[in-house]
């Protein structure tokens, strides 16, 4: 075994989840390239390595560690080489080199004893000493964490985020309750956590783990779309979880009912709630009764100030879109149901004239970026993401994200519509609701056929099955939209009509193959040669949609193959690894989570930010525009050029989307999709997703693969059941509000 001793000169790559990293070493006058996993340390640390000399076949004489001990600087060079390095947020070589100066051999100690004294440099103000020294506190103290997170088996990426969590408190966490890992931190689920405990010592049947493993359940139920589970499934689940089997879980249930955790409801059968799903969901109800009034109205005038309307926009409306404008006059609260070609954007168009002329203050929203963009086109009004509506803050540090809209700042409208109303959770609803003044008019537009929202709830079928609140079907297809077999053959496969696949279309193409490699083979083809040519678009702007995330043509196997053929290895593309997944600059990629606190900046001449903001959310799609492996940062431009950097320690709430599971694809519109198609469970694989996966496009489908599936799909009505209560809850506050009266 060797010895090497020297700087970390710069860190060539890191693997974000195990620590692998290759780095150059400054051992005297020489480079070496050094590899190994390594705990944390950053560039200009001064190292002592243990280890051997081997030759790689690529890449030649590597020094492969066996172990690494950081050492302190010891001296002016060491401690002017680290403060100078980067490693120290503020301080640059030339400021390094003035506290050298100043201090001499002497530096770390006052720095460590006497912060207060780096004060005494030129452009040093106390504060900045304070940071300073803070910084050099918090990477020691973060150094022995990492080594007492090692022995429990947690990942770098993972023990960065604890010891960021709980500072110094960690080792009294880890020690007392390792579950309390789950509740806080994102991407600690309970598995995880019941590891770590296992090798702390936690006993199998703890209460601690018993009740966190409840808790967890109902998380990941929300994560299915469920706002409960019925206690036998609870059960079940918690006893597969735990592997001990649970003879009386009532004990626990009640703890965690008197912890404010959970709601336990005894009705048809025993519902089990996390709390704040089920306070969510009766607000939420409460809130839709509130504002679901109605006012006499004079049919007549109405229909004059329709009739003018389309003079003057040369539209003519059939009766369910004028029944439509009538019931928005009347009604406090409105849903227009139908699907594409169905003259959904038209009613919108009439129902902005028609409020307009009345002097009325209009918004419009939808849940994402792309559905608001596309609002915005088809109306030539502003329409913003709700969340942006809401005014999503928390700019200032140690501020929790919130909306600044809210009961007590409520929107400044008379009418609110909001499109894309199947995509809405219960979470986006409530707020929504929260900011809505009762008299605002609140039109909810959505194709109650499209695939739920991806978080809990089912908010425009429940609202629309309560059978308390005024709805509109619009089920003509107009004549334009009858010309195109994408949306003619959308509504047969909503109907379970026979669909021809006789490839005479314009606009919608079935190739049919067997085996998914030569699918995938196909795919590639029509992504970079045949399809950005036929709808005049970019490959990048073609969107494989796709049923699952596992599996021969699931999302995870897809998204690697698509990548190496749309974004292949290229020296002048940096790339990161982190959770198995490379990312590499110029991929598409999604966010796959609700992030309130992230910060987006537009960015304008010479790279000048011109407004910033808060806030990218579940479904997002971006492009990685930089990878600095120096600051370990990576920059995504999502849409409207929202510029992003994540730390590299937040990745996982990333993914590559050069094919997305046809759920995420909700509200977007993309110029063609192509949808890979064999076999799969026949829970997921129904005429819902089908019929969703095929509206996602405006130029062009094309799907790949065997026909049975295509059959069979259409025939199978069965839908995963969504454990909701929102319509009971409607229908009790109606009645309830109703005896009142």
């Amino acid at each position: 075994m060797e010895k090497l001793e020297g700087y970390i000169d710069h860190i060539i790559y890191r693997n974000g989840d195990n620590g692998y990293t290759v780095m150059v070493l400054a051992s005297g006058e020489d480079e070496v390239t050094c590899v190994g996993t390594l705990t944390y340390v950053g560039e200009g640390e001064k190292v002592e390595l243990q280890g051997q000399y081997i030759t790689h076949p690529s890449y030649g004489e590597q020094f492969k560690i066996e172990s690494c001990t950081v050492k302190a600087p010891e001296d002016e060079e060491s401690a002017e080489r680290y403060l100078g390095s980067g490693a120290i947020r503020g301080v640059g070589a030339a400021l390094a080199a003035r506290i050298v100066r100043r201090f001499r051999a002497d530096t770390f100690r006052i720095i460590e004893e006497e912060p207060e004294r780096l004060a005494e440099i030129k452009g040093i103000s106390e504060r900045k000493a304070r940071e300073i020294a803070g910084q050099v506190y918090e990477k020691r103290d973060m150094r022995r964490a990492m080594i007492f997170l090692q022995q429990f088996g947690i990942t770098t990426a993972l023990a960065v985020k604890i010891y960021q969590k709980y500072g110094a408190d960690i080792y009294r966490v880890i020690q007392e309750n390792p579950y309390q890992l789950a509740d806080d931190i994102y991407g600690v689920g309970f598995r995880i956590a019941d590891e770590i405990a296992m090798r702390a010592g936690v006993q199998a049947d703890s209460e601690y783990r018993i009740k966190c493993a409840v808790f967890y359940i109902l998380q990941q139920a929300g994560g299915e779309g469920h706002v409960y589970l019925p206690k036998e499934q609870l059960t079940r689940r918690a006893a597969e979880l735990l592997g001990v089997p649970l003879e009386d879980i009532d004990q626990y249930l009640v703890d965690l009912s008197i912890e404010r955790k959970i709601v336990i409801k005894r009705e048809e059968q025993e519902r089990i709630y996390s709390a704040a799903s089920y306070f969510m969901e009766m607000n939420t109800a409460r809130m839709l009764c509130d504002l679901n009034i109605t006012g006499e109205i004079d049919e007549a005038v109405i229909l004059r100030k329709i009739a003018a309307i389309e003079r003057e926009t040369g539209t003519v409306l059939d009766v369910m879109q004028k029944k439509a404008v009538m019931e928005a006059v009347r009604c406090g609260l409105l849903v227009i149901t139908g699907g594409p070609g169905t003259g959904k954007t038209t009613t919108i168009n009439t129902l902005i004239a028609y409020f307009e002329s009345e002097g009325l203050q209009i918004l419009l929203a939808a849940p994402t970026g792309r559905a608001a963009k596309r609002m915005t086109e088809a109306t030539g009004y502003e329409a913003r993401t709700i969340h942006r509506m809401l005014e999503i803050s928390g700019l200032q540090e140690g501020e929790a994200s919130h909306f600044d809209r809210n009961a007590q700042n409520p929107l400044d409208a008379d009418v609110i519509i909001v499109d894309e109303m199947s995509m809405v959770d219960v979470y986006l609803m409530h707020a929504l609701l929260d900011a809505v003044n009762v008299g605002t008019r609140l039109i909810m537009v959505g194709d109650r056929n499209q695939l739920p929202s991806v978080g809990p709830g089912s908010i425009l079928k429940d609202i629309i099955e309560s059978g308390q609140v005024p709805v509109v079907y619009l089920t003509r297809i107009f004549r334009q939209a009858s010309e195109s077999d994408i949306v003619v053959n959308a509504h047969k496969i909503n109907r379970g009509e026979y669909v021809t696949l006789d490839n005479k279309s314009r606009d919608f193409f079935f190739l049919k193959r067997n085996d998914a490699n030569v699918i995938i083979s196909i795919v590639i083809q029509l992504i970079r040669e045949k399809l950005p040519r036929y709808v005049d678009a970019k490959p990048y702007d073609i969107q494989v949609l796709t049923p699952m995330r596992k599996g021969l043509l699931g999302v995870e196997r897809l998204n690697r193959i698509l990548q190496e053929y749309l974004n292949p290895p290229d020296r002048s593309k940096r790339e990161h690894e982190q959770g198995g997944q490379v990312f590499r600059e110029g991929d598409k990629v999604m966010q796959i989570r609700n992030n309130y606190q992230i910060e987006w900046e537009i960015r304008g001449r010479y790279g000048i930010p011109v407004e910033r903001g808060v806030g990218i959310f579940n479904g997002d799609l971006g492009v990685i525009r930089e990878i600095n492996l120096h600051t370990e940062r990576v920059t995504v431009e999502f849409d409207e050029q929202r510029m992003v950097e994540y730390p590299c320690s937040a990745l996982e709430e990333l993914e590559l989307a050069y094919a997305v599971t046809i759920h995420k694809s909700q509200g977007s519109e993309y110029p063609a999709v192509v949808i890979p198609l064999l076999s799969g469970p026949r829970m997921l694989m129904n005429r819902n997703l089908l019929y969703t996966a095929v509206t996602r496009a405006r130029r062009c489908v094309t799907i790949v693969g065997e026909e049975q599936t295509f059959r069979q799909m259409i025939g199978n009505t069965i839908e995963q059941k969504r454990y909701t209560t929102l319509a009971e809850r409607i229908r009790e506050l109606s009645a309830q509000a109703e005896t009142e009266a």
